[in-house]
């Protein structure tokens, strides 16, 4: 039955699992300290395909933060006022269970706040109408009033061009891989097995347990719970999911840089932040929408060019700054922004879709994940 493996392992690390969870990220974690917090007894592995958490856990930006009101006013016009809320509340208490869990020193927490750059001066009427439309209901939600302010930073951050500014004095960042080794610890101290390097390929549900055919060997478990994310039609290629690559860089020190905080642009999809004094900015990936619809890491020369002119036209105008690296992570969006947690079988379940909100919803869906198997 267990291909490539001695004895000693077929009766140690593979032997009796309750649960198996597939993707080590910040669901795939989270789900597994639920569910061994409610079942301490049973068995739960965790298997990644990659020597890293592969996805997006440890390769985002680091933004703990629900949505820019661009992109808040976006989706209440796409799909209503009530799945709206109900999904910001989620990101709220997923970011709150986040800081209560990880603690806010262990990932770096920083409340420098949110912003959104307005350019084009045919918003500026429609989103200051609707600053108080939010700030009545998140208030609600968060039991903090005011939260969106129309702030005259502009010159003060020395941006380039003009526009107006959006404050959101409820965002914050963190560290994403100090998060997730934090995150890892904790698992493992629940007594959870995390598998690196053991990628799944094909799952056969049967009457008696789950067969996992692996890279590396075979494996059993009573229930298996997906929670992969953008790579989940590798093994679900119906699920209403489709990955994005999101590409990233970072500067060199820059000499006084002159803001700290999370930036957003164009409803979300440009993205930069401080990192002590360098400035990571990413996104831009509506440019060439076909192309970035992979699965497949990788940097493209539109993609970089895109970021670069933003970086050299507005975040920091006739400043010369120096890339000192260049990454891309792979998100899962879909045709909505709700994610997808249920069962697909007796025994099988789906966390995923996260609608490039991991940090602020993760926890929340690994919690609802594991939640599904008794």
């Amino acid at each position: 039955m267990y291909k490539k493996v001695s004895y000693w392992e077929q009766n140690t690390f593979l032997a009796d699992i309750d649960l198996v969870i597939i993707g080590s990220g910040i669901v795939g974690l989270n789900a597994a300290l639920a569910y061994k917090r409610t079942f301490p007894k049973r068995k739960v592995v965790v298997v990644e395909r990659g020597s890293l958490p592969t996805g997006a856990s440890t390769k985002n930006a680091g933004f703990a933060c629900f949505g820019s009101i661009t992109e808040l006013i976006s989706d209440v016009e796409k799909y209503g006022e009530d799945q709206v809320m109900d999904l910001l509340k989620k990101r709220w208490e997923g970011l709150r269970k986040l800081k209560e869990r990880i603690g806010e020193e262990a990932m770096e927490y920083q409340e420098y706040g949110g912003y959104e750059l307005i350019i084009d001066p045919s918003k500026d009427e429609k989103i200051k109408d609707f600053i108080p439309f939010f700030n009545d209901r998140i208030a609600a939600i968060i039991g903090i009033k005011e939260v969106f302010s129309n702030v005259d930073y502009w010159q003060k951050f020395g941006f380039g061009k003009e526009g107006i500014i959006i404050q959101n004095k409820a965002e914050g960042q963190i560290h994403p891989s100090k998060m997730m080794i934090r995150l890892i610890d904790l698992v493992r101290q629940e007594g959870v097995l995390i598998l690196n390097g053991c990628q799944v390929n094909k799952l056969q549900e049967t009457a008696e347990h789950i067969q996992l055919n692996c890279n590396t060997f075979d494996l059993e478990a009573q229930q298996v719970l997906i929670a992969t994310n953008g790579f989940t039609k590798s093994l679900l290629p119906d699920t209403a999911l489709a990955p994005a690559r999101n590409q990233v860089l970072i500067t060199a020190p820059i000499p006084n840089l002159s803001f700290k905080g999370c930036f957003h642009y164009d409803e979300g999809y440009y993205y930069f932040r401080n990192v002590g004094n360098r400035i990571l900015l990413g996104g831009a990936r509506n440019s060439a929408a076909e192309e970035e619809t992979t699965d497949q890491f990788g940097i493209t020369e539109l993609i970089q060019h895109k970021l670069n002119e933003f970086l050299s036209d507005i975040i920091l105008p006739h400043q010369k700054v120096t890339i000192d690296h260049t990454w891309s992570g792979v998100l899962g969006v879909g045709p909505t922004k709700v994610p997808i947690i249920k069962k697909i079988g007796e025994r099988i379940g789906l966390a995923v879709r996260l609608g490039g909100m991991g940090i602020a919803i993760g926890t929340q869906v690994g919690e609802e994940g594991a939640a599904l198997f008794e």
